[in-house]
């Protein structure tokens, strides 16, 4: 099984998908890695406000991080880094988990809704 991980800078959730003004380009994210687990795809995903530990942990991380917090998103898949600075699309992650690209555009999947009570909504 393939295993994406995502370091996403600090955000106020774990998806960034919350509060009043919420950057369509996380709401696709968001329901482009729910669409990679329906593929078989393990999907981590970290918060640099709340998971500084796992980024410290990680030296190719840790080495994009001097060049500064810019670097952030940083994409990796199976440990090796293959995306820093930018979300990418569907195609673009289908790509580079060599799923079959056609397949990134059959039914869209619905991104994560907030759960009341969590402090995202």
């Amino acid at each position: 099984m393939q295993v994406l991980e995502i370091y996403d800078p600090a955000m106020c959730c774990s998806t960034g998908v919350c509060g009043p003004d919420v950057d369509p380009a996380l709401v696709s994210f968001a329901a482009d890695l729910k669409w990679l687990e329906t593929r078989g795809v393990a999907v981590l995903r970290y918060n640099l406000g709340q998971d500084a530990g796992v980024f410290a942990g990680n030296p190719s991380v840790v080495k994009e991080l001097a060049a500064g917090l810019d670097r952030l998103p940083i994409i990796a898949l199976d440990g090796r880094i293959v995306s820093v600075g930018v979300y990418p699309s569907r195609i673009q992650l289908a790509q580079t988990l060599g799923i079959d690209a056609g397949s990134a555009v059959d039914g869209a999947v619905a991104a994560p809704a907030c759960v009341a009570g969590s402090g995202c909504c």
